[in-house]
């Protein structure tokens, strides 16, 4: 909007990135991602290798290179929430902190993206720059040779070194209930007889007292119940299972002559029963629930589910729960009936933390999905249309199938990654249209002089990966492809090894949390601390300069 009011696009250019080929497939893969998701395929491959993993080495290796293989075809956020409660819950049975293995596979995951066309935004970008300069995209794998031999090497160092660089005192969802440390606010109250509380219902009580709590549960003549009606009315020698700070429980103690009961620590299990679950849950970077808080959203009556317990950053949160602002991260304990709690928590854009019911086999129709997926590579491989036609030909045969139903299509779509998508490439275009790519380019190769290409491809590429490190990986993509290519002008050089550079730089968002949205899903979950994704994404940062340059320059000749 600001480069149209100040003239530097035109009104009728602004949203041309809508038609960009690139968006196109992104919305198509995260169709498809949620379709293999779904099929249960996934699962019945890690069962095979689940007896190997009391290896460590092993442990990391094999599923870091399951997740990078994952996402070289799919949605890199998608491939990681597929493997993460299967990673938690690996680490649990080998008694290892998830810290242990879930940096490694968000790693994986951005590894992976970089192999393929499909596999991150920044490669379809890349490619659909290359169209506009050249008239021609690059294909499905060409940014395999390159992509391939870095995420091989990384994968081999995160497997049998890099784990090590984790620190080992990060607690994680691992620890269980220790995360949340739940028996610092959730209590258990006895109603005496001459309580005022005595016959009020459960609404009327959490209107009446002017304290933040929750009523979570009650214990009636030894029997637990977890669902309590808001017209339930409270009976004498009645046990509530109550959530709140310890200010707050005073001044609840004092309004209703209550006692606290001499009972067992509350635990997740306490809190659960066949009707009634408990499941954790980790608040992704974009979610509509990210700055709002659960009574804001007003969660517990629209769909009846318990805010227990917040974790961030491996520290549990204690006040005022339902009225904080969840951030992107956050790990947090939700209790609800067990039919309908897992699709509630999807619904409110969160990942879920913990395996799915087992499943026998394969569900229905799930060998047809990925039939149609590996028919739509090939058929991108072997150029027979483009690849954003083929993806949207393979999302309508999903449809067709019924293997997706049509009401889920937009809803599989993460809306907010598509709009930004399109709102970028405008940018990139009118630093072009300005002479602002030239300007630094000209500026690059000044300060290089005479130096060889190699030296010049490398600078590019370093200054990528700062650049991704701190900023959008797309839209990093989108500001240094046009950079890389005037380079390659000045130069007159062929302009694909600056691509190249551009796209692997672009998805090496390794150094912080906050330079990737995976990097983010795995902090609270595994506990980790700002700069512990220093210790493990420096070494990887230069391993892939040291790879991807000698073998750039071997593919694609300067």
């Amino acid at each position: 909007m600001l480069l149209i009011i100040f003239g530097v696009i035109q009104p009728s250019e602004a949203f041309l990135g809508l038609a960009n080929p690139a968006v196109t497939t992104v919305a198509c893969v995260m169709v498809i991602t949620q379709a293999i998701t779904q099929s249960g395929v996934v699962n019945q491959i890690v069962k095979r290798i689940t007896p190997i993993t009391s290896n460590e080495i092993l442990h990391v290796g094999i599923l870091t290179l399951i997740t990078a293989t994952l996402s070289a075809f799919m949605n890199n956020v998608g491939a990681l929430a597929l493997m993460m409660p299967i990673a938690i819950q690996s680490a649990l049975n080998n008694k290892r902190s998830p810290a242990f293995v879930l940096m490694p596979i968000a790693f994986g995951s951005v590894l992976g993206g970089m192999t393929t066309a499909i596999g991150t935004p920044p490669n379809l970008l890349i490619s659909a720059y290359r169209q506009q300069v050249t008239g021609y995209a690059f294909t499905m794998f060409d940014f395999t040779p390159v992509g391939l031999a870095v995420a091989v090497v990384c994968i081999v160092f995160i497997a049998l070194v890099g784990w090590r660089l984790i620190p080992k005192d990060r607690k994680g969802r691992g620890i269980g209930d220790d995360l949340f440390q739940m028996q610092d606010y959730i209590s258990e109250l006895i109603i005496p007889e001459k309580s005022p509380f005595v016959g009020l219902t459960r609404r009327e009580l959490e209107q009446k007292i002017a304290a933040d709590f929750q009523i979570i549960g009650l214990i009636r003549r030894k029997q637990r119940h977890l669902a309590i009606s808001p017209n339930e009315e409270l009976q004498a020698d009645d046990i509530l299972i109550v959530q709140a700070p310890h200010e707050q429980l005073q001044r609840l103690l004092h309004a209703g002559q209550l006692e606290l009961a001499g009972g067992e620590v509350v635990t997740s299990e306490i809190l659960s029963n066949r009707d009634i679950k408990v499941m954790e849950a980790v608040l992704p970077p974009g979610s509509r629930l990210e700055h709002r808080s659960w009574a804001r959203m007003g969660i517990r009556y629209r769909y009846g589910l318990n805010l227990l317990a917040i974790a961030r950053q491996g520290q549990a949160l204690k006040t005022r729960l339902n009225h904080l602002e969840l951030q992107a991260g956050d790990v947090i304990l939700v209790q609800g009936d067990a039919e309908i709690l897992q699709e509630n928590i999807v619904n409110l854009g969160l990942l879920p933390l913990a395996e799915r019911g087992v499943q026998v086999g394969l569900r229905p129709k799930a060998l047809l999905s990925i039939g149609i997926f590996i028919c739509a590579i090939i058929l991108a491989a072997l150029q027979v249309f483009p690849i954003q036609v083929t993806f949207v030909f393979a999302v309508v045969a999903l449809v067709i199938t019924k293997v997706t139903p049509m009401r889920q299509i937009y809803s599989n779509i993460d809306w907010s990654i598509i709009i930004l998508l399109a709102a970028l490439i405008p940018i990139g275009t009118a630093m072009q249209a300005t002479g602002g790519t030239d300007l630094i380019a000209n500026l690059v190769t000044t300060f290089a002089g005479h130096a060889p290409p190699i030296i010049i491809i490398g600078l590019l590429m370093l200054v990528t990966m700062t650049l991704s490190d701190i900023m959008n990986n797309a839209a990093t993509a989108v500001l240094m492809a046009p950079i890389g290519v005037s380079i390659a002008q000045f130069l007159n050089a062929n302009i694909d090894p600056f691509l190249i550079a551009v796209a692997i730089g672009s998805s090496c968002s390794f150094l912080t949390p906050i330079s990737h949205q995976n990097n983010t899903l795995v902090m609270g979950p595994g506990g980790y601390k700002f700069f512990d994704y220093l210790r493990l994404g420096l070494p990887i940062e230069i391993l892939v300069l040291i790879i991807s340059l000698p073998m750039i320059m071997w593919v694609w000749p300067i």
